[in-house]
């Protein structure tokens, strides 16, 4: 059960207008690593864990901070919009070249589809899709997608940050980079216990016997150079295993020869057969 609170999680009121910002936040709003993509993959991750309490617990906890965050993105973008009708745009445009500059980048689709409000999507107005987020049922796996995810967002917040002189949006943006801290920490967090209980390598639970053992901790040198070597040499994995270096690796399969298939397929002749 979800209930709303007509507060807002923090603040989310800009100085002035500027609707080239507004489509700027989008991109943390319904971007491939916005607020709606961990929001949703958090939930579904939660909903989908079993049997872990303490784990579903946390994603949850996260996962409805997240919709406060997406609240408070779109609050931001609708008040960056307010005060810019186009026939003030027109007019503004016509006397300011700065400011033709500025409107010159606003999402069109903001007045005419949104009614001077936020969209599901991103900068460029693609619309979000749920092939953004991943919920695999391995906490493991997951956690690190999530560290992943918010590291790519908490990326794109510092670089918005750095592209506004507006201290309302400073200060919202400045409260998102603090909370993708947090985060990203607390999944670190998860991934250590996890590793603990399930091992380094998804998934643990896979019996060593299943894999060609000669090849799991060698790093094959496929491109120009040796510089990749220096990432491993003299060094110990994770799981205790000592790296192998193979500057030119040999090939281990052999030629492959396909048989001819019936002529009613009507694929070309393999002559060289015959």
């Amino acid at each position: 059960m979800f209930m709303h609170d007509k507060k807002l999680q923090y603040n989310a009121k800009p100085d002035q207008p500027d609707p080239l910002m507004a489509r700027r936040l989008q991109e943390i709003l319904g971007g491939q690593w916005g607020e709606m993509s961990v929001m949703n993959m958090y939930l579904f991750q939660g909903w989908n864990a079993r049997g872990n309490e303490k784990y579903k617990d946390l994603l949850l906890d996260t996962a409805t901070e997240e919709i406060g965050h997406v609240e408070m993105i779109a609050t931001m973008i609708a008040q960056l919009l307010e005060g810019a009708p186009l026939a003030t745009q027109d007019k503004a445009v016509q006397s300011d070249p700065a400011l033709a500059a500025v409107m010159g980048g606003m999402n069109p689709q903001h007045a005419i589809v949104n009614g001077l409000g936020a969209a599901p999507k991103d900068s460029n107005g693609n619309a979000w899709t749920s092939n953004y987020i991943v919920s695999s049922g391995n906490l493991l796996a997951d956690m690190r997608m999530n560290v992943t995810a918010e590291s790519q967002g908490r990326l794109q917040v510092a670089r918005l940050y750095e592209m506004t002189h507006d201290k309302g949006v400073k200060d919202m943006l400045g409260f998102l980079l603090a909370r993708d801290t947090q985060h990203q920490l607390q999944w670190i967090e998860a991934i250590k216990e996890l590793e603990e209980k399930e091992g380094v390598v998804v998934p643990g639970q896979v019996p060593s016997s299943y894999e060609v053992s000669d090849v799991s901790h060698t790093l094959f040198n496929f491109s120009a150079g040796e510089e990749s070597q220096k990432v491993v040499e003299d060094k110990t994995a994770k799981d205790g295993q000592k790296f192998i270096y193979t500057g030119k690796p040999e090939a281990m399969g052999q030629k492959p020869i396909l048989k001819p298939v019936t002529k009613d397929v009507y694929n070309t002749s393999a002559m060289d057969l015959f």
